[in-house]
């Protein structure tokens, strides 16, 4: 059974047959999905959990917000459990037929 990898910098997996392996001077292993994540990593020197892209964003994004989710979570649990006063209903008007002009 051929391994599946993921991008070591956008998250994503990589097909069996696909992307590139890196390996530094120094015996890290690096995989690549595509050439644009290996120019963002290698040559620009970005971080992955900054640019806006890539899953690594979107965990990291999901894991700063979360105890924000949770206190509106729990202000919309409490907003639904209070009885709201209900104004009473207005009575509606009829209108009158108009008297049929004779002409």
């Amino acid at each position: 059974m051929v391994e599946r990898r993921t991008c070591s910098f956008c998250g994503n997996d990589i097909e069996p047959g696909t992307g590139k392996m890196f390996i530094k001077k120094d015996g890290t292993v690096f995989y690549f999905c595509q050439n644009k994540c290996q120019k963002n990593l290698l040559k620009l020197g970005r971080v992955p959990h900054r640019t806006r892209w890539t899953t690594r964003y979107g965990e990291m994004k999901a894991v700063r917000l979360a105890p924000e989710r949770k206190e509106k979570a729990e202000k919309k649990k409490k907003v639904t459990k209070k009885v709201r006063a209900k104004k009473p209903a207005k009575p509606k008007k009829k209108k009158e037929p108009e008297p049929e002009k004779e002409a």
